[in-house]
């Protein structure tokens, strides 16, 4: 893992590398707000290398609004967070999906 490259520099480069002309007619990857207060991630893994790779699910409670919850479910990375915690869960997705 290059830990210079920013979080989301590298989730670009993720997304880039899996588009053929095809996967991302398809497939991709969702970020979007979640009224608790918080976010929501949603990248599906369809066709592509992490697509069957196993995953166990995470769950961390700091507090009423720093929480995190990670899984994935039918070929997609899903996950649930606080609204100070989505660099967190992009960078245990980044971990995962390199192997970490």
């Amino acid at each position: 893992m290059n830990s210079t490259e920013h979080v989301f520099d590298w989730l670009q480069r993720w997304y880039a590398e899996q588009c053929d002309g095809d996967w991302e007619h398809s497939w991709g990857v969702k970020i979007g707000p979640l009224d608790n207060p918080g976010w929501t991630v949603a990248i599906d893994l369809e066709e592509t290398s992490l697509e069957d790779r196993g995953y166990s699910a995470q769950s961390v409670r700091r507090s009423e609004t720093d929480w995190i919850f990670t899984r994935v479910r039918e070929r997609r990375f899903e996950a649930s967070c606080g609204p100070k915690s989505l660099t967190e869960v992009l960078t245990m997705f980044r971990a995962w999906a390199e192997g970490a």
